[in-house]
This record gives structure tokens, sequence and C-alpha cells, in this order.
């Protein structure tokens, strides 16, 4: 389940939801002109801008800030949506959003740096430049922080602090034209895009699905229940409940285009 999104002059929770026979009819609609249809299909899909700006959060930037953005790469994926393909608008929007909210999170990525800290690195260089003159010699962080009276680790936090950030896409050696990164270094196989793309796309999917198709997945797969324990808590038979259970997955798959 999702946290809800405060976003600044949107109910979050009240965003309408398009049936994926809905958002097809709008985007023939728009290709051919229908501005009021294009704002429907936008206004349609801001809850998919929500699922993947949750993924952006605790980067320093507003919520507001970050929806903003997600809807510029809605809008984005709308326009340049290719109704000949066989894919689910979905499928096609989040990369398009998500790729819009990393462009503008790397070029707003400057590293805030208190003054007090850049105040101790100024005084940490010229202490450096000072020695380096006297000795000939460029001095080690502990002649360095003997010499301000400042503990080692201050001084060493202090030269990080005014050090470039390091792109995770900077390579770091290249041998016969293929290159490794620094992502490549420290990438997390279980946390990756594709994984939480996927995540996004199964719950659009179930989101579409009605109310009791929801209940009886979630009590078949989250509680574990049998299809005949099922149906005594839902009132109908086991032969329905087999029924609604595979459609419900049908969706589901056709929605994500499993």
């Amino acid at each position: 389940m999702q946290g809800k999104v405060e976003i600044c002059g949107v109910n979050t929770a009240s965003l309408p939801v398009l049936k994926g026979t809905e958002t097809r009819q709008l985007l023939e609609k728009a290709r051919c002109g229908d501005k009021a249809a294009r704002e429907e299909l936008i206004s349609g899909n801001l809850r998919l801008v929500l699922s993947v700006v949750q993924k952006f959060a605790g980067r320093g930037e507003s919520m507001d800030d970050l929806f903003q953005v997600g809807v510029i790469g809605l809008i984005k994926a709308v326009d340049c949506f290719d109704l000949n393909q066989n894919v689910q608008f979905s499928t096609y929007g989040v990369p398009m959003i998500a790729g819009e909210l990393r462009r503008f999170l790397r070029d707003h990525s400057a590293v805030r740096v208190s003054r007090s800290m850049r105040d101790t690195a100024y005084k940490v260089l010229q202490a450096k430049e000072k020695l380096t003159a006297e000795t000939g010699r460029e001095p080690d962080i502990e002649t360095i922080a003997k010499t301000l009276g400042l503990p080692r680790q201050e001084v060493v936090f202090a030269l990080e602090a005014i050090c470039d950030p390091v792109s995770l896409y900077e390579p770091v050696y290249s041998d016969a034209g293929e290159s490794a990164t620094v992502m490549d270094q420290i990438g997390d196989n279980r946390n990756t895009d594709e994984h939480w793309l996927e995540q996004i796309a199964l719950e659009e999917a179930l989101h579409r699905l009605g109310k009791r198709e929801k209940r009886i997945l979630a009590l078949r797969f989250y509680d574990g229940r049998t299809q005949m324990e099922v149906a005594r808590e839902v009132g109908i038979s086991q032969a329905q409940v087999s029924r609604l259970e595979k459609n419900a997955i049908q969706q589901i798959k056709k929605s994500i285009g499993a």
C-alpha cells in the first residue's frame, strides 16, 4: 500500500484512474487533435506520476517540484506514444516520467555545504599551502590537524565537503572500448529500475480490478487461504472464486504486458 503523497493544490486521494480501453480511445482522439481528450488523458494518469514520484522522494527536493517535473514527463509520454506499438500506455509512460525526474535531479544536484564547514575547509587549504612552502613537500592530514588544533576527522570531512561530487556514471576504467562506471561497482541487483518499474505496473494493474477481485486475491495470495475458505468468506461458490481469480490474474498479466 502506498503512503499518501501531499501535493500542494492536488487532492491525491481523489485522482481519477482510466481503464485501458478508455486510455486507448483518448489517445486516438488526442492524435486527431482533440485537446479535451488530451487533457483528460493527462489528468487520468496523474496517479501514475505519483507512483513514480514516490520512488524519488527523500532526495532533498520538494514533492511539489518532483510532481510538476513528473507531469512534464507524462505529457511527453502522451504526445510521443506510438499507437501502433502493442504495449500498455503505463508501460511506456513510467520510464518517460522517471527519465524526466532523473534529468531534473541530475541538473539540480549541487551539494549544499554549511558555511562553517566551508570556512574550515579554507583554513585547511591555507595551512596545507603554507606547510608545503615551508617544508617543500605536501603535509599529511595529521600534520595539518595539529597545526590548526583540529581533530583529524574534522579536517578529513572539511576537505571532502569541497570536493566536486562524482557521478555514478563516471567511468572508473576503460578497456577495449568498454568502460566500467561507479554505478557498476556499487549496483544493487535487487532494487533496480526494472524491478520498481515492474512494481509500479503491478500496482496500477491491481488498482484497476474490482473490489471483489482485489479481496479474493488478497485472501488467496496474501492470507494464504484456499479457494473453499475464500468462498465461505466472500459468500460465493468455490467455482465462482476460481473463475474470478483466474480472470483477475489474466487482467493483471494483460495490463503489465506479461
